[in-house]
């Protein structure tokens, strides 16, 4: 007999809601290579606006800005206003604190959506 659409099995709901817990703006933000090399620049040099940040990168100043963007809407960075200038930093309190809750969310419904291979075979096996 074929479930009805709307049952879901509570691997099913576990898997919903591994993808939720998947923070996707924060790893969207972290997974572009011009991104990370703001990232970078931020750990090596502190604080900075955005015309210190582009001028040892191969990309324009209006890129950077951009990037800046999502990296603060991700909320990996903070930002001041020191005079007409935007002061960039990380925020690393912020981004530990949102990967340890993507883990702890991670972890809690791996085991129901996404157990070991060697798990699900003893369970396709069928005692003879």
């Amino acid at each position: 007999m074929k479930r009805p659409s709307t049952a879901l099995t509570e691997r099913e709901r576990a898997a919903l809601a591994l993808t939720d817990a998947l923070d996707a703006r924060l790893l969207t933000a972290i997974a572009e290579p011009a991104r990370v090399e703001i990232v970078k620049f931020l750990l090596l040099h502190g604080a900075s606006d955005a015309t210190a940040i582009a001028a040892p990168l191969p990309i324009e100043r209006s890129v950077v800005s951009r990037h800046l963007k999502i990296l603060l809407d991700a909320g990996l960075l903070t930002v001041r206003k020191e005079g007409r200038r935007r002061i960039y930093d990380l925020d690393g309190p912020g981004f530990l604190a949102r990967l340890e809750e993507m883990v702890a969310r991670a972890r809690a419904l791996v085991a129901l959506c996404c157990p070991p291979t060697s798990a699900l075979v003893s369970i396709r096996r069928k005692p003879d």
